[in-house]
């Protein structure tokens, strides 16, 4: 088929289940330019150098071409993701600073015992079942459970958050014959119903700090001042909403992953310790976030040969990068035990993904609990349903069955 339909036949949900042989298509064909004017690349070593290049902008302002997306969030505060530097990197840094190293380089690991206690309590949950359903029943609560805990949600609130994030979620993949007006219209109120929250409970925080994420956004001082209003409710829904789809498609697809492969799955409930490396095998293999569709050259660039003129909508297919033989060995093959595995599952760059240690140790938890507790398991179907973004690839029910003997 013409390359000039590749984006048009990668975004077909008949294709959701297993777009790699397009992938393989679009890296033979180097970088295409679609019937919509957008270019699509996928091979590795030119996204990580587009990553990488300051004349690639994240700023829906700087597209030539109409962006949906811009006006149906226009009255929202916009989150750094969409920003470019200096800008960006202000707000990252403000972010950062009570998430990670250097200036809080415990937050991560002190999460360890909670995360492990929500798996438990999920799990436990499950008891006598024969047959469950790995969405929702465990991959989709524990990751918004364990962001709440994080910026301070009282736990009573918890459910609210739950629907909340079940309504946003909603509204990036919609079901043929559904209103999609009315889904975008449910799930934008739902981000602005929940960014209120969030920016009126980090206020209740000022001046009487404690151990959360929100309270440090209003309490601690640094070089950069402080988070604003509108900054703290932006920054906040990122990382509720941002960190809780890419965990729940990277626990599912993990899961799926390894009932494909039982030997593999047999050999880390034998040996837990290698679920690390599992993890960035599984980060590779079937990342969740299949491509960054909202890039665009700031002037004319080449690539591969091909110039993408400025303005121009560049789509960054990483899942394919993660998959191209002249960067990975064997690039078809889940191994759970490769090294030298640099893939792009978090991107790279100025914009790379600042929730992935949180991400990579609730995976690892994740997933270390249910080998652990779930008794040979077996796949209803497969393919399973998948969600019907093709961006966020992953699929929306995963029901298993197994043994419950002695539960």
């Amino acid at each position: 088929m013409a390359a000039d339909t590749l984006f048009h036949r990668i975004t077909d949900y008949a294709n959701r289940a297993d777009p790699y042989p397009l992938y393989a298509e679009l890296r033979e064909s180097g970088v295409t330019r679609q019937q919509d004017g957008s270019y699509l690349v996928g091979a590795y070593h030119e996204i990580a150098a587009l990553l990488h290049d300051p004349r690639i902008s994240s700023d829906r302002r700087n597209r030539t071409a109409a962006d949906a997306a811009a006006t149906c969030e226009e009255d929202l505060p916009v989150s750094f993701i969409a920003m470019d530097d200096p800008e960006h990197n202000r707000l990252r840094r403000l972010a950062m600073r009570p998430f990670g190293p250097p200036h809080t380089p415990g937050r991560i690991d002190a999460m360890h015992g909670e995360i492990a206690r929500i798996a438990d309590e999920l799990i436990a949950g499950l008891r006598g079942k024969d047959r469950i359903d790995v969405v929702d029943d465990f991959a989709y609560p524990l990751p918004v459970t364990v962001i709440c805990r994080l910026l301070g949600v009282p736990r009573e609130d918890e459910p609210r958050f739950h629907a909340w994030t079940q309504e946003i979620i909603a509204s990036f993949d919609p079901t043929p014959g559904e209103d999609l007006a009315e889904r975008q219209r449910s799930g934008l109120e739902s981000r602005r119903t929940m960014g209120r929250y969030l920016g009126e409970l980090a206020e209740k925080r000022r001046g009487h700090p404690s151990d959360d994420m929100l309270s440090a956004f209003v309490n601690d001082e640094g070089p950069d001042g402080r988070l604003t209003q509108p900054e703290i409710m932006a920054t906040s829904v990122l990382l509720l909403i941002a960190g809780h789809e890419t965990t729940v498609n990277l626990i599912t697809n993990g899961v799926l992953t390894l009932l494909r492969h039982p030997e593999e799955l047999e050999r880390l409930r034998r040996r837990p310790e290698l679920m690390p490396r599992a993890v960035e095998e599984l980060l590779r293999y079937e990342p969740p976030v299949q491509m960054l569709p909202q890039r665009s050259p700031l002037a004319d660039i080449e690539v591969l040969g091909t110039t993408v003129p400025k303005g121009a909508p560049l789509i960054l297919v990483l899942a394919s990068g993660n998959r191209d033989p002249l960067r990975f060995r064997d690039p078809d093959r889940f191994d759970p035990t490769r090294e030298d595995n640099r893939h792009l599952g978090f991107g790279s760059g100025v914009h790379s993904c600042f929730g992935a240690p949180l991400a990579r140790l609730e995976v690892q938890l994740a997933l270390t609990t249910l080998i652990r507790h779930l008794d040979n398991p077996r796949l209803v179907e497969d393919p399973p349903p998948y969600r019907r973004s093709p961006v966020l690839r992953g699929p929306r029910h995963l029901p298993i069955e197994r043994d419950t003997t002695g539960t």
